[in-house]
């Protein structure tokens, strides 16, 4: 899935890098307990509450390859219903526009083996408007040049 953003790369990797807004833009973050000091150094990692209260469940997500201002990739975990593997990728259009690349799938749980048409629909959906929320942020954000 992508998305072409109205703003430098520069900005929208501010976005990326700032841990503590996540539940801002992620659909499904309800809340960020802690951001590793060093994120989003690989191996760092977010603490955050998924889901609505009172079933949220609290769990992290780790970083796994991290190119400043080009990729950033997750494994996300949200135990019992499994974890899942999230890359996004910025590629500039110019000065002042960024395409952002985000794939997503499950990598173990139970999410991974129970794939139908209506899990990828949602899931398509979700993603989507994490993207438009992002894009939000990072349009409204302004950078050091």
């Amino acid at each position: 899935m992508e998305k072409v953003i109205e703003a430098p790369v520069r900005q929208v990797w501010a976005v990326l890098a700032d841990g503590w807004t996540y539940s801002d833009w992620v659909v499904g973050t309800a809340h960020m307990r802690d951001v590793d000091q060093d994120w989003p150094r690989v191996g760092t990692r977010l603490h955050h509450r998924a889901g609505p209260w009172p079933f949220s469940l609290e769990d992290c997500s780790t970083v796994l390859a991290c190119e400043p201002e080009r990729k950033l990739v997750l494994r996300v975990q949200l135990w019992p219903a499994g974890e899942a593997m999230v890359a996004f990728t910025l590629e500039p259009l110019g000065a002042e526009r960024t395409r952002v690349l985000l794939a997503e799938d499950f990598a173990a749980g139970p999410l991974r083996w129970i794939r139908t048409k209506v899990n990828d629909l949602v899931l398509h959906l979700r993603n989507e408007e994490t993207l438009d929320r992002l894009s939000d942020i990072a349009e409204r954000q302004k950078t050091p040049a």
